[in-house]
């Protein structure tokens, strides 16, 4: 009892080492934005604000036209959540027929999808770039919203989820008369909620925070997601620390509301069980 005492201590202190770790600095730049540029350079090194001031977001928000932040953030929203929405359709689709159906190649094929994943992902960065230049998508975006809709783990994922769920189910509405469709949209789908909320999280996360694919394929400000856009904002701004800590927390707003509100349901997804008894 004593030895389970001391790992329990020891494992507490080490997870509160890496929580300081990590919230310091976050905690940091948060009230830097809120500092003058004057304070900020005069006063040292100083965690509380001596003047609380709101300039640095009215600069960026209102008036500023070379560094449109609002325009970014607007961007990257509607990328986000149109990527999301592609993907769970794409995935589950996908999924769906790897774990259910039945035609010829099929594991020789998922095998070789689940082979492409030990390539890096900075190896497709060229020919990704030349077929969307092709189809004219540079500087639009659906230069984001449909490369990785078929992400192949979000694919596994969703399948290894679906193989878990009777296919008595299945058997039950065939005899009934029910085609595949009718038992994807009306059996499955409802039972998979869980792992499309994981997905669709990801998606949306992985999306809202990509930096470097952005910053290939837009070079129109007015066009730019908030990533690519905060890259410029640091160019223009680099002698001016307050004014990219105010933007970098304008950027964090939307993924850190996104985990606030959904953690609960994030973490009983990660079980990926469906809660059925077959």
């Amino acid at each position: 009892m004593k030895k389970k005492s001391v790992s329990s201590f020891v494992a507490f202190v080490f997870l509160l080492l890496m929580t300081t770790i990590w919230l310091v600095p976050l905690l940091y730049g948060i009230l830097t934005s809120f500092k003058s540029e004057m304070e900020l350079m005069t006063a040292g090194f100083k965690i509380l604000p001596i003047e609380w001031v709101l300039t640095n977001y009215t600069e960026l928000l209102v008036n500023n036209t070379s560094t449109p932040l609002v325009r970014w953030f607007l961007n990257s929203m509607l990328i986000a959540i149109s990527h999301t929405l592609l993907v769970l359709i794409v995935v589950s689709f996908s999924a769906f027929a790897y774990s259910r159906l039945h035609f010829r190649g099929k594991n020789v094929l998922f095998s070789f999808l689940l082979a492409t994943m030990m390539f890096p992902s900075v190896v497709n960065l060229i020919p990704l770039y030349k077929i969307v230049d092709i189809f004219g998508w540079v500087n639009t975006p659906l230069a984001m919203i449909v490369p990785g809709a078929a992400g192949v783990f979000n694919i596994f994922l969703v399948k290894q989820f679906m193989d878990n769920i009777p296919k008595d189910f299945d058997e039950a509405a065939q005899i009934d008369g029910a085609s595949e469709f009718t038992i994807f949209t009306r059996i499955i789908l409802p039972l998979i909620k869980p792992v499309l909320l994981v997905v669709s999280l990801f998606s949306f996360t992985g999306s809202w925070n990509d930096f470097l694919w952005p910053s290939i394929v837009f070079n129109d400000i007015e066009k730019m997601p908030i990533t690519s856009g905060l890259r410029l904002l640091q160019g223009m701004y680099q002698a001016q620390p307050t004014l990219l800590m105010a933007g970098a927390l304008i950027a964090i707003i939307p993924t850190f509301l996104l985990y606030l509100f959904a953690q609960k349901y994030f973490l009983q997804s990660m079980s990926l069980s469906v809660g059925v008894k077959g």
